[in-house]
């Protein structure tokens, strides 16, 4: 092996059942704050991945996440979450994971080993060169995602990647690397945990950036958001009597005839 798996190294701590509730907490804090900073060093190639989405995206393509596991999850969050928020079409970000939907529960056995079934996935969903995949890995050697990723490559279709092992075969891979060096975890192998939340981290980078390119929102609001329960009408109905300096009642009527925040404002200042 010419890499060493940083996520698989030993702990730095020991005898982690002798430690109290609050030294446990306190040490696990102590791991999570350094994972931002991880994060940061990783800026410029996670702005190079965010380049090519939003360059695919503007151009009529997909955005696929693949993983497996926690990885898996991880992508698939962030793409259920982008038509809620932004109010985009459930093809556009998509998330698939190892094993199927069943996995998003319940680990599935050895879902992940298979070199083929990950661009099996893909084909099911008709990827095309106008679309871009990102595999998700911590360990970068998971084969349903390496897999996946070499077949994109071959059929020109542009590939990233979020791991944090440097020199994996899925950073190898990957045209569009991002590798975040998170260190070892505090209980040895969890990479759901820095790991994982290094992922979260720059999938929540990358939607949100390439939504705000696309004109998803205005000012710092979320004016394309699905009005799917109460909390979120009642925040369009702030939006818009921010945004036009109306009464709480004016700017109800509005929402409720046009069923859209940014629609509700553009109706109006158009007069």
């Amino acid at each position: 092996m010419s890499y060493i798996k940083t996520t698989e190294s030993d702990s730095k701590y020991n005898h982690l059942e002798k430690m109290s509730v609050s030294e446990l907490l306190q040490n696990i804090n102590n791991e999570d704050k350094t994972v931002a900073y991880a994060v940061e060093k990783s800026l410029p190639q996670i702005e190079k991945l965010t380049e090519k989405v939003v360059e695919k995206l503007k151009d009529g393509g997909r955005l696929f996440y693949i993983g497996a596991g926690t990885s898996g999850r991880l992508g698939i969050v962030d793409a259920s979450e982008c038509p809620p928020t932004f109010g985009v079409s459930h093809d556009l970000v998509i998330g698939l994971i190892a094993g199927g939907d069943t996995a998003i529960r319940k680990a599935v056995e050895f879902a992940e080993d298979s070199e083929n079934q990950g661009w099996e996935d893909l084909q099911k969903e008709n990827i095309s060169e106008k679309d871009i995949v990102i595999g998700i890995a911590a360990s970068g050697t998971t084969p349903y995602v390496i897999g996946a990723l070499k077949k994109c490559n071959e059929k020109n279709i542009p590939t990233g990647c979020i791991t944090s092992n440097e020199g994996s075969p899925l950073a190898t891979t990957a045209q569009f690397p991002v590798v975040t060096i998170v260190g070892p975890e505090f209980v040895t192998g969890s990479s759901r945990m820095k790991a994982g939340t290094a992922q979260k981290l720059i999938l929540n980078m990358i939607s949100t950036t390439a939504m705000v390119q696309l004109g998803r929102v205005k000012g710092n609001k979320m004016v394309d958001m699905q009005l799917s329960n109460n909390k979120l009408v009642d925040r369009g109905v702030r939006m818009i009597m921010e945004e036009l300096n109306i009464s709480e009642k004016e700017a109800q009527i509005l929402l409720e005839k046009h069923k859209n925040v940014r629609s509700a404002i553009n109706n109006f200042q158009n007069g």
